[in-house]
């Protein structure tokens, strides 16, 4: 309770992960980039981290961070998946010795194929949307330029939201799918309601697929 009181912010922002936990968010990420508005710093991301369940993931999203930069995340988030969201090199995304995701940022043209065998090593790749700057700017991609031959698994991104996530899962079949301007309230205010909707909806894309296969 002292904790709680004196750190109100840290406060809300634990309730915010609880909730998407609560509505079977199997991953919270934290986002790592000064640049962003939904910026943490580690310290605050290890602190939010230490209060998640056993089996919930915690993700650190880092864009062309200093290798200082990235050693301070590992060491405040033990156990966190990183994920590189910038121009981030094969060599700079495994220098870490992490398990990692790798954002590609999807356009026309662009070879998926030749970028997931350069990230051989990542977990998965992570389909985002290509707009100025990093991040996919809460922007849907055209989800036909996914080849079938991606030698990695895909975890889809991209202005996902409860209203179109479960056509983006039957139609890319991804590993995972990955939300966040898409379950707010406003930027960087996540919204409770739209958590457990969007969770709500994946679970609904599951079960057709299962059906499906039965």
């Amino acid at each position: 309770m002292a904790g709680r009181d004196a750190d109100p912010v840290a406060h809300r922002h634990a309730l915010r992960a609880l909730r998407a936990v609560a509505a079977g968010a199997d991953a919270i990420g934290f986002v790592l980039y000064p640049k962003s508005p939904r910026c943490v710093s580690a310290a605050r991301a290890g602190e939010l981290a230490r209060r998640l369940p056993p089996f919930v993931t915690p993700v650190a999203l880092l864009v062309n961070a200093e290798p200082a930069e990235i050693d301070a995340a590992v060491q405040a988030l033990p156990q966190a998946l990183l994920q590189f969201h910038g121009d981030e090199t094969p060599a700079a995304c495994e220098a870490p010795g992490r398990p990692y995701l790798r954002a590609a940022r999807m356009a026309s043209g662009f070879d998926l194929v030749d970028f997931a065998r350069q990230f051989s090593s990542a977990q998965a790749i992570l389909l985002d949307a290509h707009v100025e700057g990093y991040g996919g700017g809460g922007k849907v991609f055209d989800w036909s330029l996914i080849p079938v031959n991606v030698s990695r698994p895909v975890v889809l991104s991209g202005g996902l939201h409860a209203g179109n996530v479960i056509e983006g899962i039957l139609q890319v079949r991804p590993w995972a799918v990955d939300v966040s301007s898409g379950v707010e309230a406003a930027k960087g205010i996540k919204d409770a309601a739209a958590i457990r909707r969007f969770c709500e909806a994946v679970r609904e894309a599951d079960a057709r697929i299962a059906d499906s296969e039965t």
